[in-house]
């Protein structure tokens, strides 16, 4: 074997290993790192049940409001009935008088 082999083989083999270890992460290290994200998603999650909440209310509200506004409707359909009788009924007075 050449002596240049023998000089370059261990700084070789330490290069390789300080390679294939130092990628690896402690469990401390993913732990914080995941601890952190969890308190992120756990604050993102609270906001979205607050919002999930505020829609729900927001469409019940809007429901009960429609149901406010067919009742109106209908009581307003019932109203102009009794006012197109009413006029048809002022009409036909007018009409008895003006043969008169």
């Amino acid at each position: 074997m050449s002596p240049y082999l023998t000089k370059l083989a261990p700084v070789a083999i330490v290069l390789v290993g300080s390679v294939g270890l130092g990628g690896c992460a402690t469990k401390g290290y993913v732990n914080d790192q995941i601890a952190t994200v969890n308190q992120r998603i756990d604050g993102l999650d609270s906001r979205l049940q607050q919002t999930d909440g505020t829609a729900k209310q927001a469409l019940a509200e809007a429901q009960a409001a429609s149901g406010t506004a067919q009742q109106n409707a209908q009581r307003i359909d019932q109203l102009n009935s009794r006012v197109d009788g009413v006029e048809q009924q002022l009409q036909n007075s007018q009409r008895k008088k003006a043969r008169n």
